[in-house]
Order: C-alpha cells, then structure tokens, then sequence
C-alpha cells in the first residue's frame, strides 16, 4: 500500500527536497521537467516550513502544575 503524503516523513521530505534543489541547480532537464521539479518542490519546502513551525509551536509550550497547557516565556 502507497504510503500517504501526510504520513511521509520530514527527513524523507526534506531529502526529496534537496535532491530537486540539486537536478534544478545542475540545468540538465528539460524546461518541462524543470517546471514541474520546481512546483513539487515549493509544495515541498511549504509542507516542511509548516511542519518545523508546528514544531516550534509544540516545543515553546508547557504543562503548568495544574496539566493546563501553557507558551512558555522565558522571564
């Protein structure tokens, strides 16, 4: 079974992006392939931008002593 673009990790995400990156900047495709390279590869860098901001957004809160979910501030 075909693994789901939700369930394909960062990691896999991020190299897929970096390869593109790579046959984009070596100029060898046809302006076809290098269309289409690019779009994917905007889609690409959008999905792991917002996956590294959901991150962060996770990582900077915490639990308060009463389990309440809180940002954390740095005082």
């Amino acid at each position: 079974m075909a693994k789901e673009k939700e369930d394909v990790k960062f990691e896999d995400k991020l190299n897929e992006l970096e390869k593109m990156v790579s046959e984009l900047e070596r100029g060898d495709v046809s302006l076809d392939d290098a269309i289409e390279k690019y779009t994917t590869a905007m889609k690409l860098a959008k999905e792991c931008s917002d996956k590294l901001k959901n991150a962060e957004e996770n990582v900077n809160k915490i639990l308060t002593e009463n389990n309440k979910e809180e940002d954390f501030n740095v005082e």
